[in-house]
């Protein structure tokens, strides 16, 4: 379900934290720290938006842009949703909502593919620009696909689950390593109109059972092995375990990762040898804005997981104007949000976000201390990340260590830093912003809506 419009017009309700001009403060907080402690970082100042005042004309602040929103809601996002996104069908209504009922509908009578708005417009705009930066396990080593690339991808796979039989409306999972097959996977899902649920690659099979069970999943995509902190995961045993329990489940894309040997039974589909065979041309199926585009299992922290539907326009449009406005995306940016494609902050802020906007995003395959402490910061000076986006825990983790580990790496190309996931204390926020940041960097401690 899509975020309501009193959620979505937070976003614009506050002011921005900045030295230079910086990302939209809302859904930031400074948790633990004093109002001394924002001072040293920058200002609060109501520097207006630039696309939002390209909208509307005549609104020039903060102030004058929430108070538009708050007296003409339907005005407003309808305007951002025309700016921003590309549709099929343009839509009259911007929401339908009814709280009593907890019914909440944006832009129910337009239609869009959101893999057209995440791949395809941009491939005709910029084929050439890099679209997704692979950070291997292997230290050093980085592919970089282009959106041309992409859409390829994405366009093979779509007809290959096509081919096999998968149509608009059903459930897909997809049990991977953060990786280009993974993007291609859930854009490939979109594209035909298929649901997918990505499952975090660590779980068991019990739980990744489970999820297939709840969902009604009749399609698994996985690869042979993934590989993160230098160890082997055996992703496809996992799936062969979690399958036998399953089933509902029809058939099993195997791709490759590491290139090992693994065992095939009679429901598994070599996807390397199935994608040969596929052109590069896949019909995009009309999605009404409101069609699900995605399942996401919470954690199950409160009992059993449930799965979140997320619907396509109404989250597209809030993953694009959160990623752009909060971060302050500029173009040309890369941005490095280092959360696993399993979680939200993965599907929201490695995928659609950035792909919406058409920016370059990286895939963090490792861990934080892999083959060291410094690995994260020896991919941000040697990707030239712009944005780092990561969770208070691996900032604790990285506290433990000597501050060479930081020093010893060049962090000019970041302009901004990110927080998600947990509150982030006192002693990690000073040595991320003062330390990481040099004192420079916007830093975001960031929220979102969440289910356990």
């Amino acid at each position: 379900m899509p975020p309501t419009p009193a959620t979505l017009l937070r976003l614009f309700s506050r002011g921005v934290r900045q030295q230079a001009p910086g990302p939209l403060r809302s859904h930031i907080r400074a948790t633990s720290v004093s109002r001394s402690d924002v001072a040293q970082q920058g200002n609060i100042t109501s520097t207006p938006l630039p696309e939002i005042t390209d909208v509307f004309p005549g609104l020039h602040t903060h102030e004058s842009i929430h108070q538009f929103s708050l007296d003409h809601p339907d005005e407003f996002w309808g305007g951002l949703a025309r700016s921003r996104l590309e549709w099929q069908r343009q839509f009259q209504t911007v929401t339908d909502h009814d709280p009593e009922k907890a019914v909440f509908r944006w832009f129910p009578d337009g239609q869009l593919n959101v893999s057209v708005n995440c791949v395809d417009r941009h491939a005709r705009r910029h084929p050439d620009r890099v679209a997704l930066l692979w950070e291997k396990d292997e230290p050093g080593h980085q592919e970089r696909i282009t959106y041309r690339q992409l859409q390829d991808e994405v366009c093979r796979l779509g007809n290959v689950l096509r081919a096999s039989g998968v149509a608009k409306g059903d459930r897909v999972a997809l049990y991977l390593p953060v990786s280009p097959l993974a993007v291609a996977a859930m854009l490939a899902c979109a594209r035909i109109g298929a649901i997918h649920s990505v499952v975090f690659a660590g779980f068991s099979a019990d739980a990744l059972a489970s999820r297939i069970q709840d969902a009604g999943v009749e399609t698994v995509i996985t690869a042979d092995q993934a590989v993160r902190g230098g160890k082997v995961i055996q992703l496809k045993e996992v799936v062969d375990a979690a399958v036998a329990k399953c089933p509902s489940v029809r058939q099993v894309f195997v791709g490759t990762r590491t290139g090992a040997q693994v065992k095939m039974g009679p429901k598994d589909i070599a996807l390397d040898q199935a994608l040969s065979g596929e052109g590069t041309e896949c019909e995009p199926a009309v999605q009404d804005a409101e069609d699900l585009l995605f399942l996401l299992y919470t954690s199950g922290s409160t009992g059993s997981p449930k799965g979140v539907a997320h619907t396509s326009a109404g989250y597209l449009l809030y993953a694009a104007i959160t990623h752009k406005h909060v971060f302050d995306y500029r173009d040309g940016d890369v941005f490095g949000c280092v959360a696993d494609i399993g979680w939200i902050t993965g599907h929201s802020y490695v995928v659609y976000g950035p792909l919406a906007n058409g920016a370059t995003t990286v895939l963090f395959e490792s861990t934080p201390t892999y083959p060291n402490p410094g690995r994260y910061w020896e991919t941000v000076s040697r990707l030239g990340i712009t944005h780092f986006y990561c969770a208070p825990t691996a900032l604790r983790l990285l506290l433990r260590y000597e501050d060479d580990w930081v020093r010893r790496h060049d962090r000019s190309s970041l302009r901004v830093l990110g927080s998600v996931g947990e509150p982030l204390n006192q002693e990690a926020w000073h040595w991320f912003h003062d330390l990481v940041g040099e004192k420079r960097c916007t830093l975001a401690d960031t929220w979102w809506q969440t289910g356990e």
